[in-house]
């Protein structure tokens, strides 16, 4: 499944026994000798949420929470009869909380979905960045930090959507940035030390911002959900963009409306490719 392009592997782990879920992650998601995907997503039992999701990245490592992927998780369990289309909205437990989806259907089937993602978080140890504590204790967002991989000097903007994000506004097209050279740098430097994903942003107009992803475990991918509303929130805190804005992606375009307090909602597609049996 897919949404936006960021396509992952879906699972109904729920009756199956407990294995290593990131070697099966790592296996599955190679694009050439796996089925190829951004990770592997398992659907499974909760006791505070109609079900629970675990997320793999590419590499083996787990996320906390995915925008696109929880928006497919939806759809899968809804088209499956795991939970009543009837039901309105899904809870989902992820490690980055309990989030509701909202599907919206054409015909029986979900093409799409809103998510509330929950409140953006900005102090650093909650990203977590580790940064010169005279920062640290500042009140408010860290805007406009600069970092420099290799020969680029970058302002970031830091946000938790359960997960780390470093955005970073820029002038050059974000077609033309060498994200493959400069995202791995970004996504190891010691100042994240759980990694980060990091994201290039162009300001079309104060409702339409180009991005790209570069995604913690998974490289670039045409899409990020989380990385999406990141972007919204860091777009809103400069003064780029307002409440509601479009994130232009390589898959595709996510909405995000964020008021400037309280939760962070993201909009956008969500689709099934194909089915099949994984054999071992």
């Amino acid at each position: 499944m897919h949404g936006a392009g960021n396509d992952y592997v879906y699972v109904d782990a729920r009756r199956l026994p407990e294995r290593d879920w990131a070697s099966l992650s790592r296996a599955i998601s190679n694009r050439h000798f796996g089925v190829g995907s951004d990770g592997l997503i398992l659907v499974m039992d909760s006791d505070v949420a109609d079900l629970q999701m675990r997320m793999f990245n590419a590499d083996g490592s787990e996320g906390e929470m995915c925008g696109n992927g929880i928006r497919c998780f939806a759809k899968y369990a809804i088209e499956r009869g795991i939970v009543p289309s009837s039901a309105g909205s899904v809870t989902i437990d992820t490690l980055a909380g309990v989030r509701t989806v909202v599907p919206h259907f054409a015909g029986a089937a979900v093409d799409s979905a809103r998510v509330s993602m929950g409140e953006p978080r900005f102090r650093p140890q909650d990203i977590p960045v580790d940064l010169d504590p005279a920062i640290s204790r500042r009140a408010g967002p860290i805007v406009n930090y600069t970092l420099q991989p290799g020969d680029f000097r970058l302002a970031m903007t830091f946000v938790s959507m359960g997960n780390p994000h470093a955005v970073t506004f820029i002038d050059q097209p974000v077609e033309q940035f060498p994200l493959h050279n400069i995202g791995p740098l970004v996504e190891r430097h010691p100042i994240f030390p759980r990694r980060v994903n990091f994201e290039i942003v162009n300001v079309r107009d104060d409702g339409n911002l180009d991005a790209r992803v570069w995604e913690r475990g998974s490289g670039e991918t045409m899409a990020c959900g989380t990385g999406a509303c990141a972007v919204g929130v860091a777009s809103r805190l400069l003064g780029h963009t307002g409440d509601r804005v479009t994130v232009n992606l390589p898959g595709g375009a996510l909405t995000i409306d964020w008021d400037g307090a309280g939760e962070v909602y993201l909009e956008g597609p969500a689709a099934e490719v194909f089915t099949g049996v994984w054999d071992e």
